[in-house]
């Protein structure tokens, strides 16, 4: 599948806004702004593997498009919510625990690129990976 692969974070657009926005301290947006981040991700049909490996953690996530679960960011923060697949772009909807506001994700290959969008409170941040 088009996401398979070990994706290496190549860039980051607006991502210390992003964090901000979340509600990250200071000090951990200016590491987060270079977390080495590293994910391996693996698709059988519509159940993913995503392994994450970066300066502060190594999890390892299952999901099934649709399906939703919990998941917890770098910062602590606690999620519940699902992927979709919307034509070649994996949409992933989700509510923060703490305030029921809502993180909007899409990750989508474009060339030889893999996008990561965020969108909270209007604050929209691009990470992109290269294959490595």
């Amino acid at each position: 599948m088009a996401f398979d692969g070990t994706w290496k974070i190549d860039r980051n657009e607006n991502y210390e806004k992003f964090m901000e926005a979340m509600g990250v301290g200071m000090m951990k947006r200016k590491l987060g702004a270079h977390d080495n981040l590293k994910l391996t991700i693996q698709q059988n049909g519509d159940k993913f593997i995503v392994k994450e490996a970066s300066n502060f953690r190594n999890i390892e996530l299952e999901f099934t498009l649709g399906v939703n679960f919990e998941y917890s960011l770098a910062d602590g923060t606690e999620l519940s919510g699902a992927w979709t697949l919307e034509g070649n772009k994996l949409v992933g909807t989700f509510t923060r625990k703490d305030n029921g506001k809502l993180l909007k994700a899409t990750r989508e290959i474009v060339g030889d690129e893999l996008v990561q969008i965020y969108v909270y409170e209007g604050v929209e941040s691009k990470r992109f990976f290269k294959r490595g």
